[in-house]
């Protein structure tokens, strides 16, 4: 057997580099690139293994290591986990700083390989700088908070344990139901070490797309609910995306005539302005969406973890009382909320239905009642979105400007938490199934500008509009420095509001007073926060950067955005008021008993418009 010796570090990075992919029709690396952020725990060994590959595997610095894991994630998801991205961080502060990222990029299913360095297994000079130590067990650190946000985790003592392990890891990050991040733990000493290994473990191996498929009893049994149903609706998840399926899932409400509904991950199944495409679902849903659901007599949820946003906290969707079909690759979902499950790829599964229900399709009432529903919808939406006069702007008067900037053939909209998920679900009018980047499982402040990036990486062609409040960018804005150095192009727009808007929206809701949420609500000064010049913070990490003072002028500044070169940043202040309506109830930890009247009236409404509709 020929071998070579090569240093745990040295083995790892070679082995990574053999592993390919198929897009376009051309073979390309699995990994698009490395974020780094060298340290003590990962320079030495590691930084010199991927520095031999610099060429081939792209080594990027990153400003935070929980802005590097973004980045990876966004990309990841706006490449639709066909090619993805690894972390490296030192140990201590430098792991722990990815453990928000680890979580976002676990919830939203998405595949990055971590690479945290971690404290010598020989111990010989322990405590070393950067370790945690505990008095009862010497074998955990800081790292083991990474496993329970990890669909794999191990931590290597010897190098030729990689030959087991990195096959084990990369299945995981290809399988479309295990698929998450995959944390490697790579100590100090180990990864220097050396072993001789086979030269057939660096053979190269080209990853695709695998489909499982669902049983045959199955699939008729399905085929005949939907067959006997007269108005349902179908809901659009995150698994249309990754299975590929955008063209059979429309395909498949085309043919039968059935309405849709997309969840945060799922927007972009259909184009904004599909006749059958009634909006997003649930809680930050339209009013179409949520009124064609409550009167359908079946569910087909396609992709979907069925989280409460999308199920209206269980009162909208999975409430029990309509038939519920859950088409999707992973058993915990398929089988979620007592439903029908149908265990299957879902491109596969919507082709395989389709000869089963040749010439049915829905009533042609409730088609009607859809264009009534909607009808009713674009209303809101008008109403919504019109000047505001004396008034600051709303968020979503600022989304509208966007959609008339932006080529919605082809450009993309980045969110996260906060108030803009909210309206963007609702009023960005995508017409591309990659038009709508929504970190929305995690809700994660932060994600934005990182994930922008990554957004950027997978789609070079597109301007990627980076919609962030106020409190979220300073949360995490370093990234800025990224796009600016690596010339990846993003147009930032933040909305001040002065606060958490969003969430001082949601304690006014629950009879609360304004506190701690709103910069003039807050006790930790005598005077209010000064005016934070977001513009000239930009600027002075090397963005272009203007504050604009009306809704005409953001969209004259967003003109000069698109001819910009380089990053560009457009700050405009928002009133913390307005949101746009439509979605459903959601469910949330009112005080059961209160000294303010405000809060216990604000109990027992909460508790007559929703509770009682929940399957328990």
């Amino acid at each position: 057997m020929s071998t070579t010796r090569l240093t745990l570090a040295q083995a790892m990075v070679r082995f990574l580099c053999a592993q390919k992919t198929i897009i376009d029709g051309e073979k390309v690396g699995l990994f698009a690139g490395v974020w780094a952020i060298f340290g003590h725990g990962n320079v030495p060994a590691l930084g010199e293994a991927l520095h031999q590959v610099k060429e081939e595997l792209p080594t990027y610095r990153g400003q935070n290591e929980q802005g590097m894991v973004h980045a990876a994630s966004g990309y990841a998801k706006q490449m639709r986990r066909k090619r993805m991205m690894i972390c490296s961080s030192s140990v201590g502060p430098g792991a722990s700083n990815m453990l928000t990222g680890a979580a976002t990029a676990y919830v939203n299913r998405l595949p990055v390989l971590l690479l945290p360095g971690d404290t010598f297994m020989h111990r010989a000079s322990a405590p070393v700088l950067q370790e945690v130590e505990r008095a009862d067990d010497a074998t955990e650190n800081v790292n083991d908070c990474f496993k329970p946000i990890s669909a794999y985790f191990d931590r290597f003592s010897k190098p030729e344990q990689l030959i087991t392990s990195l096959p084990r890891a990369i299945s995981v990050l290809t399988d479309p139901e295990l698929c998450g991040p995959v944390t490697l733990c790579v100590p100090q000493d180990v990864q220097a070490e050396a072993f001789d290994f086979p030269n057939s473990f660096f053979e190269e191996v080209v990853h695709t797309l695998h489909r499982p498929g669902a049983d045959l009893d199955q699939l008729a049994s399905v085929a005949k609910m939907i067959s006997n149903a007269k108005n349902p609706v179908a809901i659009a998840g995150g698994g249309v995306h990754y299975s590929d399926a955008v063209d059979a899932f429309k395909n498949f409400v085309e043919e039968h005539k059935i309405p849709v509904a997309e969840t945060s991950a799922g927007k972009g199944a259909l184009p904004y302005s599909h006749p059958l495409n009634a909006g997003g679902i649930g809680v930050v849903g339209s009013s179409a969406a949520n009124e064609m659901v409550a009167g359908c007599d079946l569910i087909i949820a396609v992709g979907t973890r069925l989280s409460d946003f999308t199920t209206g906290s269980r009162t909208v969707v999975s409430n029990t009382r309509v038939p519920q079909i859950n088409i999707n690759v992973a058993h915990l979902d398929a089988y979620k909320h007592r439903a029908v499950g149908l265990r299957s790829d879902a491109r596969r599964a919507l082709e395989e239905l389709q000869p089963l229900l040749k010439g049915w399709q829905s009533s042609d009432a409730h088609i009607n009642n859809l264009e009534a529903a909607k009808a009713k919808w674009q209303g809101m939406i008008e109403e919504a979105i019109k000047p505001p006069g004396n008034q600051l702007p709303s968020d979503a008067q600022v989304t509208e400007v966007i959609n008339q900037a932006a080529d919605l053939s082809k450009d993309v909209l980045v969110v996260a938490a906060g108030s803009m998920p909210a309206e963007g679900m609702k009023l960005w009018k995508g017409e591309h199934s990659k038009g709508y980047h929504s970190e929305y499982g995690f809700s994660c402040m932060g994600y934005e500008i990182a994930g922008g990036i990554g957004a950027k990486m997978a789609d070079p062609d597109a301007e990627i509009f980076v919609a962030v409040g106020d409190g979220t960018y300073l949360m995490m804005n370093s990234e800025i420095v990224s796009s600016v150095a690596l010339k990846k192009k993003l147009i930032i727009i933040v909305l001040d509001n002065r606060g958490f808007g969003c969430i001082n929206r949601l304690q006014n809701a629950c009879g609360a007073d304004p506190f701690n949420n709103l910069y003039d609500d807050g006790v930790l000064v005598e005077d209010t926060i000064p005016q934070i010049d977001f513009a000239a913070h930009a600027a002075a990490m090397g963005a272009v950067s203007e504050s604009v003072n009306s809704l005409e002028d953001l969209a004259a500044a967003l003109e000069r955005a698109k001819k910009s070169d380089r990053t560009y940043c457009v700050a405009i202040s928002t009133n913390a008021v307005d949101s746009t309506g439509g979605g459903s109830w959601w469910q949330v930890g009112i005080p059961e008993v209160s000294e303010k009247d405000s809060v216990v009236k604000a109990r027992a409404e909460w508790q007559e418009k929703g509770r009682s509709d929940q399957a328990y």
